[in-house]
Order: C-alpha cells, then sequence, then structure tokens
C-alpha cells in the first residue's frame, strides 16, 4: 500500500479548481492557492484534512476546524529560504520544522511522541491531564510549561514562551486566546482530529503533524501500521457467528449520556462486530436520552462498555440503583476504560486511544467475541471491579 499518492500537474490543477470552485464565498479571497504544480499527499479517511507538498513548502488545508464551521483554514508551512511564490494566499505562515510548540489537546501528545518530536513541546493548558510517561518526565525536568486552560490560555506564559506556533482546537470559533496571540504574532493553527467520527480519520492526522516536523515519512509509516492492523481486526471480527447486544455510557443528573449512532464510538461497536442498541439515531456526537428511553430499549443488552467514569459495580449502585436493572450490570459484562489512568490522574484512553484506534478495536473484539482473542491482554477497557 502506497503512503504518498502522486498527482501529475494536470489532475491536481484539476482537483484544486473543483475545490476552489465548492468553496464558501467568504474563501474566495484567497484564491490561487497555487502558482506551480504540487503533489498531494494521500488522506484516505480523514474528512477535514488536506495537504499538498510543493518540495520546500507545504499548503495544510483545514476544512471542518469545528462543527457546522462556515470556514475553513489554510496553512502555508514553509522551509527556510522556500521559493514561495507570492500569489499564494494563506491564514497563516510557519517555519519548518518547527522548533517549539505548544498544543493543547492530550491527543497531541502521542503524535508527537511517535514522531520522536516530544522535546519540541514547550507549553500545554492542564498539565496533569498528560498521563504519558514520556512527557511527565518533560513537564517534572521543567521543560513543558504550565499554559493556563485551552478556553482561556495564559497569554503572557505564551508570549513568553515564543513558540513557532501554537496548535489549537476550538468547538465554535470564538476563544479570544488565539486571537490575542495572533495579533501578538504568534501562529495558531486549527487540527480538527477529533471532528473526525472514522477511527482511521482520527489517526490519520498525523499527518498533520508530521508536515510540521518534516516527517511525513514517519507519519505516513506509522498510519499504514495502524491501518493495516485496525483493518486486519476488523476482519477477524467478522469471523464471529453472532453479534451481541451492545449499551454505552451513563446517568449525568436525569440524562443518560451515550454515543450518538454515527460517532467514533459507535463505530467501533460495529467493526467488532457487535449490535449497539442505538446505532440508527442521528448525529457524531452525543445523545441526551432519558433513563425511560434507555431502559425501554437497553435493558437487555448483553455488555455495556464505557459507564462515563465509573470504575466499579458498588459505585454504579451507589449513584444509582437503577443501573441494577440491566442485564449486563447483573451478570457483570461492563467493560470501563476509566480505570487506566495516569500517575496525575489523567484517563489514558482520552489521550491515547485516537492514535491507537486498532488497540480500541482488539479491546472490544476480545470483550464480546472472547474466543477470537484467546489470552489477549486488553489495553485500555477492564472489567468494572
Amino acid at each position: 500500500m502506497n503512503s504518498i499518492m502522486r498527482y501529475f500537474s494536470s489532475i491536481f490543477l484539476m482537483f484544486t479548481l473543483l475545490l476552489l470552485a465548492g468553496c464558501r464565498s467568504n474563501e474566495k479571497e484567497k484564491s490561487p492557492i497555487l502558482s506551480r504544480a504540487g503533489e498531494e499527499v494521500e488522506v484516505k479517511y480523514a474528512s477535514g484534512l488536506s495537504i499538498v507538498d510543493f518540495g520546500d513548502y507545504m499548503i495544510i488545508t483545514v476544512e471542518n476546524p469545528w462543527p457546522n464551521a462556515d470556514r475553513s483554514f489554510r496553512y502555508l508551512l514553509a522551509e527556510k529560504g522556500a521559493n514561495v511564490p507570492h500569489d499564494i494566499k494563506f491564514d497563516e505562515r510557519i517555519t519548518v520544522p518547527v522548533e517549539k510548540m505548544v498544543v493543547t489537546s492530550t491527543t497531541h501528545i502521542p503524535s508527537l511522541e511517535i514522531l520522536k518530536a516530544e522535546e519540541a513541546l514547550v507549553g500545554f493548558p492542564g498539565l496533569d491531564y498528560i498521563s504519558s510517561e514520556v512527557t511527565r518526565n518533560l513537564i517534572d525536568e521543567g521543560k513543558v510549561k504550565e499554559v493556563g486552560r485551552n478556553e482561556a490560555l495564559n497569554t503572557e506564559n505564551l508570549l513568553a514562551l515564543q513558540p513557532d506556533v501554537v496548535v489549537g482546537f476550538s468547538i465554535d470559533g470564538s476563544n479570544k486566546s488565539f486571537n490575542t496571540l495572533q495579533k501578538s504574532g504568534i501562529p495558531v493553527v486549527f487540527n480538527a482530529d477529533w471532528t473526525e467520527s472514522s477511527p482511521l480519520g482520527k489517526v490519520e492526522w498525523i499527518k498533520f503533524f508530521g508536515a510540521f516536523f518534516g516527517k511525513m515519512k514517519e507519519a505516513n509509516t506509522f498510519f499504514e501500521e495502524v491501518e493495516k492492523s485496525y483493518l486486519e481486526a476488523k476482519e477477524l471480527a467478522a469471523q464471529a457467528t453472532g453479534s451481541p447486544t451492545v449499551i454505552a455510557g451513563a446517568m449525568y443528573k436525569d440524562q443518560w449520556y451515550l454515543p450518538a449512532g454515527k460517532s467514533w464510538q459507535a463505530q467501533f461497536i460495529k467493526d467488532a462486530n457487535a449490535e449497539y442498541l442505538f446505532e440508527d439515531t442521528d448525529g457524531t456526537g452525543s445523545l441526551s436520552l432519558s433513563f425511560e428511553a434507555v431502559l425501554a430499549e437497553a435493558t437487555q443488552a448483553d455488555f455495556w462498555v464505557g459507564p462515563a467514569q465509573f470504575t466499579s459495580y458498588s459505585e454504579m449502585a451507589n449513584a444509582s440503583p437503577h443501573y441494577t436493572q440491566f442485564k449486563a450490570y447483573q451478570e457483570k459484562n461492563i467493560h470501563t476504560f476509566s480505570s487506566e489512568k495516569g500517575e496525575t490522574g489523567g484517563i489514558i484512553f482520552y489521550e491515547l486511544a485516537p492514535m491507537r484506534p486498532d488497540l480500541v478495536l482488539k479491546d472490544l473484539i476480545s470483550i464480546f467475541h472472547p474466543q477470537l482473542l484467546p489470552q489477549y491482554e486488553t489495553t485500555f477497557y477492564k472489567p468494572l471491579e
């Protein structure tokens, strides 16, 4: 399987014209994006990412920076002395390879470590959420500084760090801290890996980071390995003769929060050859339902995965005796990812799972179809105590 699909210039220019024709009106001022032909980096699953390589510079386009976004972003990543045409339009220009970076989500941490670029990390909002031992060692050595909270970054600390780029995310595009940083001359780019509903779409965003560090080869190699592992596990799951029924989530106050039918979590259950009882619901995020609605649909579910923060049956019963009405509770078939934590309390699943969907899928296959993976030791999901 090739990791980079190279297009001849005529094909690429045709693609560009089609893309520009479909852009929203507020994007028209960015035309043209090219003055010479480039080679498009293959992106197979990520719906919001495209990368074009021109040799000494790249153009990254982030199409869906947040849900229902009315614009896209274009970033120019140029080497020192790059021959960049004057008519190229972009939102931010970053000199690569990047030497100092601030990221704002724990899901970004594994990408840096996989690419062996963790030494470039100089700041993060909420250091205690980071679980990786490699990055925690850098924090303990004082090499990674606290920069506040994602929605309220400490701009004074960030300005003192003078990062080459801040990799952020936004739920609606209204982060005032990002605007302040940009006005101060610090580039801010949006990473939208979290908006992807496909497990392989999320992990493919490692190519985004590969571009910033001049490590596209390493990024593509890692992605291909995970893709191969995931697809092989999916094929294995398809060999199971039955498909058990599954429920997920738990209650918060009076509402039960669970994955929507087109969500990342729902796709895992489907690929593990199980029947998610809410797979026909709309949306790629979460659902909010009444307890009565969930009970009516899922009281006889064979398995229950991801019951929020709970790690034991006693915790669940104490929180709400209603949980004990479910077959999965009564037969002790509940599995949680909340019990695996880093030394400062961060849940490892939230940090690492997007980059290792193959391990998540194998966990679920071993739970739903243990005969297919005998003696398998799960990475994220553990039985409730």
